[in-house]
């Protein structure tokens, strides 16, 4: 068994096919924000039990956000999918908005002093502050 998973991996690895591998994510604000963030924070903020700062989210159909949501979160995708859903569903909250892509995350986050959002580490540009990685 183990043999026949080594020559797959190789096989792919010899066709150019990249194995998934784990991106380590940014959490991101804007540049004015002189605050902190912790793990906690984001799981506040991601669930809707904290206001402080306005969340955004990557598009589901992004690998990004299934390892914040594992990461960040301390959650599976479809976890929190079904506790937005109870929220919305008796009128106590409104879920993180989803923008499309990284690039509109950057933007949203820079120009909205109050906006937290997240990305690939290697997307990151000088228009954000990066408070805390994800590996």
């Amino acid at each position: 068994m183990l043999s026949r998973i080594l020559i797959i991996t190789i096989l792919m690895m010899a066709a150019g096919m990249a194995l998934p591998v784990s991106a380590a994510i940014a959490v991101i604000v804007n540049p004015a924000y002189t605050g902190t963030v912790s793990n906690d924070d984001l799981t506040r903020l991601y669930t809707g039990r904290s206001g402080d700062l306005n969340a955004v989210n990557l598009a589901e159909s992004s690998p990004i956000r299934a390892q914040f949501d594992e990461k960040g979160v301390g959650r599976s995708s479809s976890q929190l999918k079904s506790h937005w859903a109870k929220l919305v569903f008796t009128g106590k909250g409104t879920p993180p908005a989803e923008l499309a892509t990284e690039a509109a995350v950057i933007e949203h986050v820079a120009t909205n002093p109050n906006a937290i959002g997240y990305v690939d580490a290697a997307s990151v540009t000088d228009e954000v502050k990066v408070v805390l990685t994800l590996n």
